[in-house]
């Protein structure tokens, strides 16, 4: 079906857009571990599709070049990508379990050593 194929390669395109952008500012940001915790827990099958949507739309805000505050200003600019994810983690954290965040640590560690 075209509508399943748009929706992997829209998932495709978040994906690589997520991790493009977390390598080039993610290390450095206060709230990388729960950013990557919530994309860990938003692609786990295991996790419900309320909670996935919601998580999705979060990373998505962070991924897009539009934002209320634009990322490139120095200290706040992305207090409105923060803000965004802490209310999506304070509606559906229940959801985030352990491992991933356990993974998040993992991944975050590997980023912050290769730089």
């Amino acid at each position: 079906m075209a509508s399943d194929r748009t929706t992997e390669d829209d998932d495709g395109a978040l994906r690589r857009n997520f991790w493009r952008k977390l390598g080039q500012v993610g290390a450095q940001l206060p709230f990388a571990e729960d950013l990557l915790a919530a994309y860990y827990c938003a692609f786990d099958h295991a996790t419900p599709l309320q909670v996935k949507a919601t998580l999705i739309g979060a990373i998505a805000y962070f991924v897009l070049p539009f934002d209320a505050i634009p990322d490139m200003l120095p200290v706040i600019g992305f207090t409105d990508d923060a803000a965004v994810l802490a209310i999506a983690i304070n509606l559906v954290g229940a959801h985030i379990h352990p491992v991933h965040r356990q993974l998040a640590r993992e991944k975050l560690a590997g980023i912050r050593a290769a730089k």
